[in-house]
């Protein structure tokens, strides 16, 4: 079998590559792992798309054969999974869903009971049973057999949390929202109003196939048009499944998730909330951003790609602000993962409380202008890099004539041929030049 667990879970076409078998075997393994012992008690939700149903079976019967009480609460964001695992004593909680992937694909990601998406080592335990021992493991018969009941009261257990966290009057406030069609589209409409927002909904319609279709965090264009006709002060796109979420300021633009960490964490800083003087963030973060917590007497530190990386430097340095530029960004003090909600909320907090138009909160940090060129190089080659003296040398010599005002990153493709040079810095012209000289080097050197 090919490995089953990325970065962010199993995931995969759905009745291709994520079939009911692999859940059914996902659900056994899993929950066997997470939760130990008699009768576990496991929270499963789902994002709503097609594909969500069929795989939830197949999951609460492969959780069931081994004795788990599992609590289906139905379409549901990822970080109300992770809440509520943690709050109401779960053993264990499975979210169905591809994120922001099209509506073909789905995923099955595993939380402990800590709230935690799991470690490498974890998942490798469970993959490994699948592989090599599933058919012994217990299979309680008679009044042992697990079973399915339904927990409708998980999402307002949720929503009433988010409630807690702030104090916010969002009257006469208006907010467009797009929700991806998708986990969020009831919760974020019902939490704005709720707080006195005047609320324009967008893609709020689901029908299992238009999650993420042309909307939601990674499709902007309807949200920024959105904002525009009905004169919103701010605009906020959700993913499908709610981890992540991007706004859109009151001239329409788009505020980024380095942009969120820079507004919320810069009035962190100020009220002596951000643990630290740190945030934490991944490679993929602007220059900018780096730039502005310099200026800002704020540490930055960056880690790989991806939000269980930057979560696993939180944890382990007791920061308590961290994310990603696409859009997940957890606050430590309240929530274990991202989450796109608690976002808006808290920078709706910001917007009310220094009662400024988004565009002028963003404009505390500048975007640098960024070049991405592609070195044509052999995948055989491509472990070359980390010795070549010519490469070496020229990098050093571009980011020396930098000055410290810009960035290099250079990653081999993990699917193609080629290495990706991605440069950052004030002047694009000038980057663009030194991006096409280092390119000229390492084909030099391995193409």
């Amino acid at each position: 079998m090919a490995k089953l667990f990325g970065t962010d879970g199993v995931r995969g076409v759905a009745n291709k590559e994520l079939t009911p078998e692999v859940a059914y075997q996902l659900g056994r393994a899993g929950g066997y792992v997470l939760a130990k012992g008699n009768s576990p008690k496991i929270l499963l939700a789902k994002d709503g798309r097609l594909s969500g149903d069929m795989l939830e079976a197949a999951l609460a019967a492969g959780l069931c054969s081994i004795g788990a009480q599992v609590h289906c609460a139905g379409i549901m964001p990822t970080p109300a999974v992770a809440y509520i695992v943690r709050e109401y004593g779960f053993d264990a909680g499975v979210m169905i869903s591809a994120s922001h992937n099209e509506m073909a694909d789905n995923g099955i990601k595993f939380f402990n009971r800590q709230g935690l998406k799991l470690p490498d080592e974890l998942e490798a335990e469970i993959e490994k049973l699948i592989n090599e021992n599933l058919d012994e493991l217990p299979r309680p018969i008679g009044e042992n057999v697990g079973k399915i009941a339904q927990y409708p009261k998980a999402i307002k257990d949720y929503a009433e949390f988010l409630l807690s966290i702030v104090d916010l009057d969002l009257r006469g406030i208006k907010i467009a929202v797009d929700c991806a069609n998708g986990a969020t589209y009831k919760i974020a409409p019902y939490l704005l109003t709720k707080l006195g927002a005047i609320v324009y909904p967008l893609h709020c319609l689901p029908n299992g196939i238009n999650i993420n279709k042309d909307c939601g965090s990674t499709h902007m264009q309807s949200l920024q048009a959105h904002v525009k006709k009905h004169g919103a002060d701010v605009g906020l796109a959700f993913d499908g499944d709610g981890d992540r979420m991007l706004a859109v300021c009151d001239k329409g633009n788009i505020i980024d998730g380095d942009m969120l960490m820079a507004i919320c964490g810069l009035d962190m800083y100020e009220n002596g909330e951000l643990a630290n003087n740190t945030i934490v963030a991944t490679v993929m973060s602007n220059q900018g951003f780096e730039c502005f917590c310099n200026e800002n007497g704020i540490t930055m530190h960056r880690t790989d790609v991806g939000d269980r990386y930057v979560l696993e430097k939180m944890l382990a340095e007791k920061h308590s602000l961290g994310g990603e530029q696409s859009g997940h960004i957890i606050f430590l003090r309240h929530t274990t993962t991202g989450d796109g909600l608690l976002t808006a909320l808290k920078l709706l907090s910001v917007m009310a409380r220094k009662n400024k138009p988004l565009s002028e909160l963003a404009s505390v940090m500048e975007i640098f202008p960024q070049v991405l060129e592609n070195a044509t190089v052999p995948n055989a080659r491509k472990a070359e890099m980390a010795t070549c003296k010519e490469i070496i040398d020229c990098q050093a010599q571009i980011e020396a004539e930098m000055n410290g005002e810009g960035r290099i990153l250079v990653r081999p493709s993990g699917t193609e041929p080629v290495v990706r040079v991605m440069l950052e810095g004030r002047d694009k012209g000038q980057i663009g030049e030194w991006a096409r000289r280092l390119v000229g080097v390492i084909e030099g050197c391995l193409g």
